[in-house]
């Protein structure tokens, strides 16, 4: 594809919404009151979305020679080696049972990178740019004003036992089955509800919401690459444990490596890829996931404890944590600025830990 059919970033491509502001006020207090219920309950400060961690890696982001120019841009102009910390996750904002099927994140923090800072507080304290992904490629609710609406939903149902959501879960599975067998197709709901568990480490891994690249506007994504993950892909998971995904994350980086490729999506027309509502999914026949770079992670250990206090407590991933050639796009990315601001002061406030970004990979114990 020719270089002049991808979209051209510029402040333009953003246009805020009607009452926005407003909407990202109540949606922050609402989440911060969630929030404090969640440290009510366990007497401990957890991140108000993506709660539990499955495990934390060290690895190295290769960026190769002879990138094409719409993909040598940002951070990934120049061929070179990055220090990497990933954090592996559930999204929900309690820590549930791993036995309860929940979307996944993976929490991309690149180490000691060029370039103008985001938010000017950030010049002082690391040059880290983060990449947060999820294993579902769209958000449902891709603007600011339906996440408004639908946020008490999502909250109460993220309060739901865990024995209901199974249950639901199972009966929804037995629906979707009748329904394919009928030649009907399952609803967005029923395919949400009956949502398997695979493994975490075979997954492909989503920004969901764009992102300037550049001088151009993207999506990012990471996929399995090396055999030892790509044969994950798909797999079941048998959770026999509340934690045992962490159990399974743990036991496979104690026998293997594994290497991801990280890709860039790049916006061709923005009607039909939209930058304003996250919900849309972007045609991979019209701009394919492209390669910028490999990430490497060697056998380690990924649930020690003092990389899980470190990690939990003192360690932060935000999308506005970066520089200004990848600034987050969209209302849903507006919002994660103060959204995220809010809940990483509290829990680290309420944990009595400092916020410090890391400057060494060496800083994350092993």
């Amino acid at each position: 594809m020719a270089v002049n059919h991808y979209v051209a970033y510029g402040p333009e491509v953003e246009q805020k919404q009607e009452n926005e502001e407003a909407d990202i006020q109540h949606i922050v207090e609402y989440m911060a009151q969630t929030h404090t219920q969640v440290f009510d309950k366990h007497r401990h400060a957890v991140r108000d979305a993506h709660a539990k961690s499955h495990g934390f890696l060290k690895g190295i982001l290769t960026i190769p020679e002879n990138l094409p120019n719409h993909l040598a841009q940002g951070i990934f102009a120049h061929p070179g080696y990055y220090d990497v910390i990933v954090r592996l996750s559930a999204a929900p904002g309690d820590l549930r049972s791993d036995k309860t099927p929940a979307p996944h994140g993976f929490a991309l923090k690149v180490l000691n990178v060029p370039g103008e800072r985001l938010l000017p507080e950030d010049s002082s304290d690391g040059k880290n740019q983060d990449f947060l992904m999820v294993n579902v490629p769209v958000l449902a609710f891709g603007t600011v004003r339906k996440y408004m609406q639908m946020l008490p939903f999502i909250i109460e149902g993220e309060k739901t036992s865990e024995l209901v959501m199974r249950s639901l879960r199972s009966v929804m599975r037995g629906m979707d089955h009748l329904l394919n067998r009928a030649g009907l197709p399952a609803s967005t709901m029923i395919k949400g509800l009956a949502r398997s568990q695979h493994h975490v480490l075979g997954e492909t891994y989503h920004s969901m919401a764009a992102l300037r690249y550049g001088n151009y506007i993207a999506k990012m994504s990471v996929a399995p690459e090396s055999e030892s993950v790509k044969q994950l892909t798909g797999l079941q998971m048998y959770i026999q444990d509340d934690s045992g995904i962490r159990d399974l994350v743990q036991d496979f980086f104690k026998r293997n490596t594994a290497e991801y490729v990280i890709r860039a999506q790049l916006c061709t027309h923005l009607e039909r890829m939209p930058v304003e509502d996250a919900s849309v999914l972007w045609d991979e026949d019209e701009s394919p996931h492209q390669v910028i770079g490999t990430l490497h992670f060697p056998r380690q250990n990924t649930f020690s404890p003092a990389r899980r206090v470190y990690s939990d407590d003192v360690l932060s991933f935000s999308p506005w944590h970066g520089v200004k050639q990848h600034q987050p796009l969209g209302s849903i990315m507006r919002v994660r600025m103060q959204a995220y601001e809010r809940s990483s002061c509290f829990r680290h406030c309420m944990n009595i830990q400092p916020r410090t970004e890391p400057n060494d990979i060496d800083d994350m114990p092993d």
